[in-house]
């Protein structure tokens, strides 16, 4: 089992740029490939972006270019660079160790969340 943890979430303008993290206790991260995942207000969770074992990358359309998926397997944790944030952007963020991939690299996500960190992105 996996525990996972985000942070660094905020308040900042359009334009703006933000990062956020996710630590997993219980496993390590190496061991997974991992999603991040946003729900914004009155929406359902959507895929945003997946980081593979061998480090490779994948984001959906809408992050494409303005978002950067990294991570630390020293310090067991994942990052979003969010540059470029638009209000669309505003949402609770959550990190997931995935069940698969799908389509080349969209996250299947597994069972295991956090309790997500919020981006909100003023106009």
């Amino acid at each position: 089992q996996v525990q996972v943890a985000e942070s660094g979430g905020g308040l900042v303008q359009a334009g703006g740029s933000l990062r956020i993290s996710c630590t997993a206790s219980g496993r390590t991260f190496s061991d997974y490939d991992i999603g991040w995942f946003r729900q914004a207000p009155g929406k359902g969770r959507e895929f945003v972006a997946t980081i593979r074992r061998s480090g490779s990358t994948y984001y959906t359309d809408a992050v494409k270019g303005r978002f950067t998926v990294s991570k630390d397997n020293a310090k067991n944790s994942v990052y979003l660079q969010m540059d470029s944030l638009k209000p669309e952007d505003t949402a609770i963020y959550y990190c997931n160790p995935l069940r698969g991939v799908i389509g080349g690299g969209r996250g299947v996500p597994g069972d295991y969340w956090g309790q997500g960190t919020q981006v909100t992105v003023s106009s």
